[in-house]
């Protein structure tokens, strides 16, 4: 396991290097197949699943967006 140092200017750097898209792929399939695991037996449709991974990211960039707002607005 990485650690990185919060007041290193260049973690994100580091830690977008170490990352990569590969992991963020995996990561993204991951969070699928979990969401498939948590419908409904009567749910399991790759339909509905869809609309509910749709529905987590939308939320996850809204809140995001919101928190973006809340917090960076006033900074110079």
């Amino acid at each position: 396991m990485a650690f990185f140092n919060g007041n290193d200017e260049d973690s994100a750097d580091k830690m977008r290097d170490m990352l990569g898209p590969t992991q963020i792929d995996q990561l993204v399939r991951q969070a699928i197949h979990f969401c498939w695991m948590g419908l409904p037996k009567h749910k399991r449709n790759v339909d509905e699943l869809e609309r509910q991974i749709r529905r987590l990211v939308d939320r996850a960039l809204r809140d995001v967006r919101e928190d973006f707002d809340e917090f960076f607005t006033d900074i110079d």
